[in-house]
């Protein structure tokens, strides 16, 4: 079962732990690595995973880490991996299950994530909403003490979970998400409304519920009310700044 700490609302710790345990987790030196088999060392890059459906808050949360801690993180997007879908009409690309897990490169991420550990720089590929389909432009990345990685399905793949040394799962109402999602898709990506009800009834909602709702399962923290969330900022500012005091 998960634990609340009372003086944090809305966080949830998803291991058992007591909140002082989890609290002092957070602020402690080296960071809890897994097991790989091989002889761990300290890492020189710290990597956030944040999911959760659409809509729950994943990229304000983000946002709001860039924001303090600027040129010292690197948030990168799962959805810019989504596949090519050169070859396929307006029309049949409008109608990819865009929120299956196969849709996305994640191969791809994966490599550009172990470049970017290892100090090299990488092309990170330019997704169009309004197209629906990867641009042929590139931007690129270099390599940050602090790289962020949200996506709807940042924990499907294992070998991305095994990458993240803190894994944080965004938990919003389904009704709150919907209308945030209405807004977002209208507002920024230029869609109709009669679109945004088809997709979200064919394909988003089937697929939180076969797949993003179980990631709840896979994280280390479980935040509550979404990106807005200030006391996640709060806490997660203060692993950060402890981790990279670590390192300089």
């Amino acid at each position: 079962t998960s634990t609340v700490l009372p003086f944090f609302r809305g966080i949830f710790f998803a291991d058992g732990r007591s909140p002082l345990q989890f609290a002092a987790a957070l602020f402690i030196i080296e960071t809890d690595k897994r097991t790989t088999g091989e002889d761990i060392t300290p890492m020189s890059t710290i990597f956030i995973g944040i999911a959760g459906g659409s809509g729950s808050g994943k990229t304000t949360l983000t946002r709001h880490l860039k924001e303090h801690f600027g040129d010292a993180v690197t948030v990168i997007g799962h959805d810019s991996y989504y596949k090519r879908q050169d070859g396929k009409t307006y029309e049949e690309r409008s109608k990819v299950n865009y929120d299956h897990p196969d849709a996305f490169e994640t191969s791809l991420l994966v490599e550009h994530l172990k470049a970017l550990k290892a100090g090299r720089s990488i092309q990170c590929p330019v997704y169009s909403y309004v197209d629906h389909n990867r641009t042929d432009e590139t931007v690129e990345v270099f390599p940050t003490k602090v790289i962020i990685v949200e996506g709807i399905h940042a924990f499907y793949d294992a070998r991305l979970r095994a990458m993240m040394d803190l894994k944080l799962y965004m938990h919003v109402e389904s009704d709150i998400c919907l209308l945030r999602r209405i807004q977002r898709d209208i507002n920024e990506r230029g869609r109709q409304i009669d679109n945004i009800a088809a997709q979200y009834l064919a394909t988003v909602k089937p697929m939180y519920d076969r797949y993003i709702r179980n990631y709840i399962h896979e994280a280390d923290v479980v935040v509550m009310r979404g990106g807005k969330n200030d006391r996640i900022v709060s806490i997660l500012a203060g692993y950060l700044q402890s981790q990279l005091a670590a390192q300089d």
